[in-house]
């Protein structure tokens, strides 16, 4: 059988022959230590979290965006998209899109066949702080 309580108080003799309680400066300090480098891992987990949830979030956003302006390219002609840009307007505040075109010559193409044309859509919020790309590719036939 252990002899002592466990919870038995920390206490020390004083010059004087007092009995004092607490913890001593060092232990103080090494406890302080402790719960600051604690804190600090939790401060850079949280901010990291709120990044994570902000892209996350833009990223959801953009995709259904990206969708819509995909199919109003299916809808209207690609030279009417050329060069083009906008914004979403009230339902979707700082998002902007941009569409732009190019040619690209392929050797699997006949010279008297299609046109092959790459479209490029960017989605982006707030100017360039958060940008999303999508590049797709569309045969013109004239």
């Amino acid at each position: 059988m252990a002899s002592g309580n466990p919870h038995r108080r920390r206490t020390r003799l004083t010059r004087n022959g007092h009995l004092e309680n607490g913890f001593t400066l060092m232990e103080v300090m090494v406890a302080l230590s402790v719960v600051a480098i604690a804190l600090m891992a939790i401060y850079r987990m949280h901010s990291q979290t709120l990044f994570m949830d902000a892209r996350g979030r833009f990223d959801t956003v953009a995709t259904l965006l990206m969708g819509q302006k995909l199919a109003d390219i299916a809808t209207i002609e690609l030279e009417d998209f050329s060069g083009n840009s906008g914004d979403f307007g009230n339902a979707h505040p700082g998002y902007a899109w941009r569409i732009q075109t190019e040619e690209v010559s392929s050797d699997l193409l006949k010279e008297d066949g299609p046109t092959l044309k790459r479209i490029t859509i960017t989605i982006s919020l707030n100017g360039e702080a958060s940008v999303f790309n999508l590049d797709t590719y569309r045969l013109l036939y004239e």
